[in-house]
């Protein structure tokens, strides 16, 4: 039983879910939401709030102190007891967090967090820049965020050009209330963003030109400057999310030298009508309660433009599915060959009947 879920919510997992499982939902909500993607409103704090959800609950010590305590005992930095907790046998603590429990969170910007309640105090707990938590976790591997290696080559696209303003390694970082600048690193910076990449341009294939504006050191007089560039990716047949982009050496350049290389990760964009299941893909028919029992006729357009007739004369199950070999996805490394297509039927139930119905349901079934 553990306080509250509230975290666990955001990143659509369950409070029993393993380390993976968090990364997993962090890696599928951060993509959906990510401001350099999502065009819905409200996008920024949302995808704040799953990164610093994803903060608390991808370390265990942080974790084990949400499940038995809940939020607002995180935020206030372990320094009052919840309700009901005695000092002797239900707060460990003893008043404060165990040794090894680093409440400063990682290296990051400004700090703040969507379900603060306004509660902490001087030493309550200081949630990093979600856009660090998110390449730190990029850095990591991303969760498992698919089995390509780095990719040279060709992306058409735009809208992003411009977003590589400022050095993302060189923010300064925020310490109960005070900055402080980050301690150089002599390790090359890799720069992820979001390239969001359409369902159609994974099945046909795609060439993609993006504009990329750097600052670099001027060579005559030393200062900075802006230099644009146009990085060349191509999508491939089956690309999946989470294929990576490299171009090392293509990021900001500093005063030494040093110059970042930048990282495009590829995020499906949300299809009206299919859901990609690695090489499949799975729409939905809903049918009336009439519709089910009596029969029914639809028309499905396959991902690649071709009009098929999906239907059946007798009594059809909720959840029914029909399978249509060939018409899924290219198979990355067999492109002629192609994974599935499934239709699963939806029944829509009335909401009431009168009795007059019933009675007539009653005679007929």
């Amino acid at each position: 039983m553990v306080a509250e879920t509230r975290l666990y919510d955001s990143l659509g997992v369950s409070p029993s879910a393993s380390q993976e499982e968090i990364k997993k939902g962090y890696r599928k909500a951060a993509l959906k939401w990510h401001p350099d993607k999502s065009k819905e409103p409200g996008a920024a704090e949302k995808f704040k709030e799953v990164s610093q959800a994803y903060e608390i609950l991808s370390d265990p010590e942080k974790r084990k102190a949400y499940d038995r305590y809940g939020l607002d005992f995180i935020l206030r930095g372990g320094q009052e007891a919840p309700p009901g907790a005695d000092a002797a046998g239900g707060m460990p603590f003893g008043g404060g967090m165990p040794g090894g429990f680093n409440m400063g969170g990682m290296p990051g910007g400004t700090r703040t967090f969507h379900f603060s309640t306004g509660g902490g105090g001087g030493g309550g707990f200081n949630f990093s820049d979600p856009g660090s938590i998110f390449a730190e976790f990029m850095r990591q591997g991303g969760g498992g965020m698919g089995d390509e290696g780095d990719i040279f080559g060709n992306l058409g696209g735009g809208g992003m050009g411009g977003m590589f303003g400022g050095p993302s390694g060189s923010r300064s970082r925020q310490s109960n209330g005070r900055m402080r600048e980050r301690p150089p690193s002599p390790e090359v910076t890799t720069v992820d963003h979001v390239l969001p990449v359409s369902l159609e341009d994974m099945y046909k294939g795609a060439h993609k030109k993006m504009k990329i504006r750097r600052k670099i050191i001027d060579n005559m007089t030393g200062k900075r400057k802006l230099e644009e560039k146009i990085a060349e990716m191509d999508i491939k047949q089956g690309h999946k999310e989470g294929t990576k982009f490299t171009f090392k050496g293509w990021g900001d350049q500093d005063e030494e030298g040093g110059t970042q290389d930048l990282r495009f990760i590829v995020s499906q964009k949300d299809h009206p009508v299919f859901k990609r299941e690695n090489d499949d893909l799975r729409t939905t028919v809903e049918l009336d309660l009439k519709e089910a029992l009596t029969g029914w006729k639809r028309t499905i357009t396959t991902i690649d433009g071709r009009q098929i007739s999906v239907s059946a004369g007798t009594p059809t199950q909720p959840g029914h599915e029909i399978r249509y070999p060939e018409l899924g996805m290219p198979k990355q490394k067999k492109p002629t060959e192609r994974g599935d297509m499934m239709v699963q039927v939806k029944v829509r139930f009335p909401s009431s009947l009168t009795t007059a119905q019933k009675e007539k349901l009653k005679e007929i079934l």
